[in-house]
This record gives C-alpha cells, sequence and structure tokens, in this order.
C-alpha cells in the first residue's frame, strides 16, 4: 500500500487533515495524525558521528528525542536556525522523531480527489519522500510521506 493510499484508508471519501510547513522556499504538509506536538526551537545536543540530516538530540519530558534536520534530509541546504523555527513532533513506527522546520502555517482539510501523483520524472528519491501534490490557492504543496524521513534500518531497529 502507498503513503498516500494509506493516507486515505481510515476515512476513504471523506477529508483528511493535514498540517503545512516550509522548509527553505518549498512547502509541505504531513497528516495530523502522525504529529504528536509542535514546539519551538530547543537547542539540541550534537551527536558524534550522527548523520548529517540528524540536528542532535533533546531531552522532551524524560525522553531523548533526535532532531531530523528536514532540510537536509530532503536534499536543500541546512536550515540555519532563528527563534521562528519550530519541531514537529512525529511517530515514525515505534520512535519519535523531531522534524526541524522553517514554520508551519495552515491546517488543511482535503479529499483525495484534492491530491495529485507526483508526476513519472520525479526521481525514485523523491517518490519515496513525496507521496502527493496539493495544488490550492496558488501554491503547490508537496504531501511529505512521514515513513520515509527516517532510513529503513533506523525505523525498524529503535534504540
Amino acid at each position: 500500500m502507498t503513503a498516500l493510499a494509506s493516507l486515505f484508508e481510515q476515512k476513504s471519501g471523506t477529508a483528511r487533515e493535514l498540517i503545512a510547513f516550509a522548509v527553505g522556499k518549498q512547502e509541505f504538509c504531513i497528516d495530523v495524525m502522525s504529529v504528536r506536538e509542535i514546539r519551538g526551537w530547543t537547542p539540541a545536543t550534537v551527536l558524534p558521528h550522527s548523520q548529517s540530516f540528524v540536528r542532535g538530540v533533546i531531552n522532551l519530558r524524560g525522553a531523548v528525542l533526535p532532531i531530523v534536520d528536514l532540510a537536509v534530509r530532503l536534499g536543500f541546504p541546512p536550515a540555519e536556525v532563528m527563534g521562528r523555527h519550530v519541531i514537529i513532533v512525529v511517530q515514525v513506527g515505534s520512535q519519535f522523531v523531531g522534524l526541524l522546520v522553517d514554520a508551519v502555517s495552515d491546517i488543511l482539510s482535503v479529499s483525495e480527489s484534492e491530491v495529485l501523483p507526483p508526476p513519472d520524472v520525479a526521481s525514485e528519491m523523491a517518490k519515496r519522500f513525496v507521496c502527493g501534490l496539493i495544488a490550492m490557492e496558488g501554491r503547490m504543496l508537496s504531501i511529505l510521506s512521514v515513513d520515509s524521513v527516517l532510513p529503513e534500518q533506523e525505523r525498524s531497529d529503535p534504540q
């Protein structure tokens, strides 16, 4: 089952809510059901030899939360963190991860018919991260597959 199909699996034919956010000059959105909370930026403790997209870890109410710089993970230049940046805490499998984004902008309600598939010209890597596109009000938002944020090994082997 594709990520887009699973997005609409539970409520076929009904609208789903997505949280829209910015990474660089691009707009993305994710299913609101995968979001646990949205926090202001908290400086992260860098872990030696971590992957380039891992900003570090923060203490989230006694739990260690890895922070993924979503810009780097998606192939964009790293975020220059300012006070307006936020961390979207999402659940990926059994693991919680913080996604560093520039800003959260909207909560969207969309139906399956409003979601367009990624074009065939997109690379397999792009299709891995983007499971659909929404064109609305002169904007193009990419629906991000949250399951693709972490590499396969880290999703199946939580520490």
